[in-house]
């Protein structure tokens, strides 16, 4: 069984934007962002998205999301001090769980330098138990990230 391999996507792939900074430690000895960092971009992006948007509240909020899954297909090289536009869609949409796509664009970029994909699965805080619903809150903002 062959498998095709991964393709860089374009803009028109995501549902929303959200701005990323670079840092200095992001870089590694050969000059580009460590793939590591990568993987912070997804998140911050994600969580970024989800607190402007009223859908998460780190400190008090009864429902939280865990990562219980990451994935990144590398493209082209990303590096400080470059802005990254990350690109975000709802890959999947459960009962508790939701899979956040994420391309991460140069600035300007038509093609993704790196995509890829993580799932939180939403606990409450205190029982760290999958909860039964989705929260309003939270599927009102999966809107905006639907295509």
């Amino acid at each position: 069984m062959s498998e095709s391999r991964p393709q860089a996507q374009g803009r028109a792939a995501f549902a929303h934007f959200e701005t990323l900074s670079t840092r200095w430690m992001d870089n590694d000895v050969y000059g580009h962002l460590n793939n590591v960092v990568y993987y912070s971009l997804f998140d911050t992006a994600v969580n970024q998205y989800l607190i402007r948007t009223g859908a998460l509240d780190i400190h008090a909020g009864s429902v939280i999301g865990l990562v219980i899954e990451t994935h990144c297909n590398f493209f082209d090289s990303l590096a400080f001090p470059q802005v990254i536009e990350a690109g975000i869609r709802i890959g999947h949409q459960g009962r508790s769980s939701v899979r956040y796509e994420i391309g991460l664009f140069a600035a300007g970029a038509e093609l993704c330098a790196a995509r890829g994909h993580f799932v939180h699965v939403y606990v409450d805080r205190a029982t760290r138990r999958p909860v039964s619903a989705l929260p309003i809150e939270t599927l009102s903002a999966l809107k905006g990230l639907t295509l």
